[in-house]
């Protein structure tokens, strides 16, 4: 079983939905997603906000903290998750940001990666040191993500969807 089908059925089994803030995966987790039948019962959609002014236009990451640290950063991604969350009136969100390659990104190095889930009881950031050319980087960080949400789908104790954005 897929990463993707394996956080769906959790997501079926909850009756709740998910949605996902894309930067360095470009879509990646979105089709994952998408590709499982009935998909469409959990996923409402996606924001690939690739560029670093989107970030705070469509997901309302704090403006100054990108101008401070970066979009390659654990807050943006929590934020993203948070923000994409919150836009797509989601139970979960899901966030990836980071440096595919092949230059480094707002001083970090190729490889690294943040991933984000915000769901209704709290938000987790994953650090991510990947190695390999973009496409092993970019597939990676879509699988990381995928598996950190199932893991706080299992954590998880509020059982009803529709709760408020975690903090």
């Amino acid at each position: 079983m897929s990463a993707a089908e394996a956080a769906l059925r959790l997501l079926w089994d909850r009756q709740a939905t998910v949605a996902v803030a894309e930067s360095l995966t470009g879509g990646l987790v979105a089709a994952e997603l998408a590709s499982v039948p009935g998909a469409s019962r959990a996923f409402r959609g996606s924001v690939t906000a690739y560029a670093t002014e989107l970030k705070h236009e469509l997901l309302d990451v704090d403006a100054g903290l990108l101008a401070a640290r970066g979009a390659v950063d654990p807050e943006v991604a929590r934020q993203m998750a948070q923000g994409v969350r919150r836009r797509l009136r989601a139970d979960w969100g899901l966030a990836t940001t980071g440096v595919a390659g092949p230059d480094p990104q707002d001083g970090q190095p190729v490889g690294t990666v943040f991933v984000a889930v915000a769901g209704p009881d709290r938000s987790e950031v994953r650090e991510l040191l990947l190695a390999g050319d973009r496409s092993v980087i970019r597939g990676g960080s879509a699988e990381a993500v995928l598996e950190l949400l199932t893991a706080e789908l299992r954590r998880s104790t509020v059982a009803s969807p529709g709760a408020e954005p975690a903090p």
